[in-house]
């Protein structure tokens, strides 16, 4: 099974460096001295990593064969993809591959069917679920501890339990002047049915 694992940004410096946006949680197994990866375009791979380094808080890998900065630049933007046994497992317990969770169904806890899960989207502050919902509609859920309660990989499912609002239309009151403005206007609706 292939995974991307990384996307390849902007030369760094004159030696051939480029910085990379890391898509795995094991950048150390995967994008290690030595790793030899696919990539799309694969016109300009496979690509061997010869070293890697962090500079101000960003990966920077070196590859072999690409030693200045025309041929760094030249990689700009290609997806570096890792070929990956299917029944590999992360190390961390809470850990899961996207893999793993494409096509998992998304239910409420009570066993209310939301959708099926037919993307992961990565983003620098945390991972959301594309989820399509059975009327064809998409949703964003955050997968985050608070909303997704249970991953069961055995039963192929997702259990959230989502703030109202996240997936309907029901939404909390924001405040407590919104509260006393509807409750004036209840009070108001009611006293103008008594006068009629």
């Amino acid at each position: 099974m292939q995974l991307v694992v990384a996307r390849i940004g902007r030369a760094h410096g004159i030696k051939g460096e480029v910085t990379v946006e890391v898509r795995t949680d094991e950048p150390e197994l995967r994008l290690g001295p030595g790793a030899v990866l696919l990539t799309d375009p694969a016109s300009t791979g496979p690509l061997t990593i010869e070293s890697g380094r962090v500079h101000s808080g960003r990966l920077l890998l070196r590859f072999a064969g690409v030693h200045d900065r025309t041929a760094a630049e030249a990689l700009r933007n290609t997806l570096l993809i890792a070929e990956v046994d299917p029944t590999e497992l992360p190390e961390e317990e809470d850990e899961y591959y996207d893999h793993q969770l494409i096509d998992l169904d998304v239910v409420l806890a009570d066993g209310t069917e939301v959708g099926v899960i037919t993307e992961i989207s990565h983003l620098p502050s945390q991972d959301l679920f594309i989820v399509e919902r059975p009327d064809g509609t998409e949703l964003m859920i955050p997968f985050v501890s608070e909303i997704v309660s249970e991953i069961d990989l055995e039963n192929q499912r997702a259990v959230i339990t989502p703030p109202p609002g996240l997936i309907d239309d029901r939404a909390v009151i924001a405040s407590a002047r919104d509260a006393e403005t509807q409750e004036r206007d209840a009070e108001d609706a009611g006293a103008e049915e008594r006068d009629a």
